[in-house]
């Protein structure tokens, strides 16, 4: 048996019937950009996540580097961002202007380390952009203290946390705004790029829906320099049918997780750990393994699929080449990068598939020890 890592067809199949007339609806309204599916999905999305406001916008890198923009962060700031993210978080804040300041992520957790937050804060430090990696949301409480006591901004950093919640609160609804990718492989994902910003801020919000179309809230009249970031009208309309689905499929990964989580837990792997009062969406389930390179040779002789999230930290990566970050630099996400592994984990992965993943993981432990 072959166990794909991911089959977003079956995302489709599913939901074929809606998703086919919701594009024949599009598609005959004659209206692509900017229009009522788009303001549909924004209303249905905020009201989800729990917000006043969200505004759809291109990608999830867009989302979180116009909250940037509109939060008047740029050249001279610097912003705290987990040292172990995926790089698009850093990109956010380089394209504003302002300067990523990398911390430590919580081994345990894997997530940004509040301990160590006040030590890396400076009198540049203008926000904490929280990421709620692999959809197991990140100490929000923790942080937003430390940033009430300084003066901070906090930014959820929500790619990957569609339908999470931390102490009864959905991802998206935990900071001053938070931003989100519906990238295709994203637990409420596009057929495409898309993303967008949720927050309870109207000033925010009605900035970033300038920001995102040129600069304007008039057509060709621009007050500002903004870019062209708009969510279309067909993804908007796709993402209005998956929404729906949204929490049941979530509630499928839930289950898989449960399964994988009995299954390694007399094992070497290090598990995902999720505290009290968090519910997460799992949109990857993540184990630290010292002998990942056998694992992986198991995994792909027996047909299972297998990602890793993420081989290189920013701060080795050559866009971020600095004296001051050599290897060694921040060792956590260092060694986090040298074990982590990303088994198959998804809303359609049938019992036998996790079974079967389950039994190559452990043959393979077994024969590395």
């Amino acid at each position: 048996m072959t166990v794909p890592f991911l089959d977003l067809g079956a995302a489709y199949r599913e939901l074929k019937t809606d998703i086919d007339a919701a594009y024949a609806r599009v598609a005959a309204s004659g209206w692509y950009i900017l229009g009522p599916e788009v303001e549909a999905f924004e209303a249905e999305f905020a009201a989800y996540c729990g917000v006043r406001h969200c505004v759809g916008v291109g990608c999830g890198l867009d989302a979180l580097h116009l909250i940037l923009r509109a939060m008047d962060i740029g050249p001279g700031d610097e912003v705290i961002v987990p040292a172990n993210a995926y790089l698009a978080t850093w990109l956010a804040v380089s394209m504003s202007g302002a300067t990523p300041v990398p911390v430590e992520p919580d081994p345990e957790t894997h997530n940004l380390d509040p301990a160590r937050l006040e030590a890396a804060l400076t009198p540049r430090t203008r926000a904490i952009l929280a990421l709620h990696l692999y959809g197991l949301p990140a100490e929000m409480d923790a942080i937003c203290s430390v940033a009430s006591r300084h003066g901070l901004k906090v930014i959820e950093d929500a790619a990957q946390a569609h339908g999470a919640r931390y102490q009864g609160r959905r991802a998206g609804s935990l900071g001053d705004a938070a931003g989100f990718s519906f990238y295709p492989t994203k637990n409420l994902g596009a057929m495409g790029d898309g993303g967008a910003v949720t927050t309870d801020n109207p000033e925010l919000a009605a900035r970033i829906r300038m920001l995102r179309n040129y600069g304007t809230r008039v057509k060709y009249r621009s007050e500002e320099l903004g870019v062209n970031s708009r969510l279309d009208e067909l993804q908007a309309a796709l993402l209005r049918v998956r929404l729906k689905s949204l929490d049941s499929w979530n509630q499928r990964r839930q289950s898989v997780a449960d399964v994988y989580l009995r299954e390694f837990q007399e094992t070497p792997l290090a598990l995902p750990r999720t505290a009290a009062g968090m519910s997460p969406a799992w949109h990857l389930f993540v184990v630290r393994a010292a002998q990942r390179e056998h694992l992986i040779e198991t995994l792909e002789r027996s047909g299972v699929g297998w990602s890793v999230h993420y081989p290189v930290p920013p701060h080795l990566q050559a866009a971020y080449a600095r004296p001051e970050w050599p290897k060694g630099a921040f060792p956590i996400a260092e060694q986090l990068a040298d074990e982590v592994l990303s088994l198959p984990i998804g809303p359609h992965l049938g019992e036998q598939e996790v079974r079967r993943v389950a039994a190559v993981v452990r043959e393979g432990l077994r024969t590395c020890t």
